[in-house]
C-alpha cells in the first residue's frame, strides 16, 4: 500500500470540505455507470429518477441497491409506497433519462415512454434492457442520499445490444 509524503498529507490537510467535496465529483465523474431510470407507484403516488447509482447486492437472494437523494422530488413517493421499479436503459433511451433526471413534470416524463407493470405495480418500461421489481426492504443514512436495498421480486430482459452509460458527465453507448 502507498503512503502519502508529507507534502501530500500537508496539502490534504490544507483543502477546505468544498474542495474535496470538488475533487470527489470531478473522481467519480471518471467511474462509468449503466443509466437507469428508477420508478414508484402506489397510495403516495406515482413517480421516477434516473440513476447511475445502482448496485448488485446478492442473488440469493436477489438484491439490488439504490441511491436517492433526499432532496429528489420522487423522494417521497419511493420511500413512502416501498416499491421500486429499476429500469436499466438501452442506448436508443437517452431522452428518457434526460426527461427524468430533470425538471420535467412527472407526467410528461411517463408519457414518452411505453410502461406496463408487474408485482410491485410500479411502472416498468418497455423496451428496457432489464427492469427489477422491487420492494424495498431497509434504507440507511447514506449523508445527502438513502441506501434503498431492494428485494428483487421479478425480472424482465429484453436482450437489447447495447447499453446507455454515463461517463466524464456524458451519455455513452456500449
Amino acid at each position: 500500500m502507498q503512503t502519502l509524503s508529507l507534502k501530500e498529507e500537508a496539502v490534504m490537510e490544507t483543502k477546505t470540505a468544498e474542495q474535496r467535496g470538488l475533487d470527489y465529483r470531478n473522481a467519480m465523474s471518471q467511474l462509468a455507470g449503466a443509466v437507469n431510470i428508477v420508478t414508484t407507484d402506489g397510495p403516495e403516488g406515482k413517480a421516477g429518477f434516473a440513476a447511475t447509482a445502482v448496485c448488485s447486492v446478492s442473488d440469493n437472494p436477489p438484491t439490488l441497491l439504490v441511491c436517492l437523494n433526499r432532496n429528489s422530488s420522487a423522494y417521497k413517493y419511493v420511500v413512502s409506497n416501498g416499491v421500486v421499479c429499476i429500469n436499466t436503459l438501452a442506448a436508443d433511451q437517452e431522452n428518457l433519462s434526460s426527461l427524468f433526471g430533470g425538471k420535467t413534470p412527472i407526467d410528461a416524463r411517463f408519457a414518452a415512454g411505453e410502461w406496463t407493470t408487474r408485482e410491485t405495480g410500479a411502472p416498468l418500461l418497455v423496451g428496457a434492457l432489464a427492469s427489477f421489481d422491487c420492494r424495498i426492504r431497509t434504507i440507511h443514512d447514506g449523508g445527502t442520499h438513502d441506501i434503498l436495498i431492494c428485494d428483487v421480486l421479478d425480472t424482465v430482459i429484453n436482450g437489447g445490444e447495447e447499453a446507455l452509460i454515463y461517463f466524464k458527465r456524458a451519455y455513452r453507448h456500449l
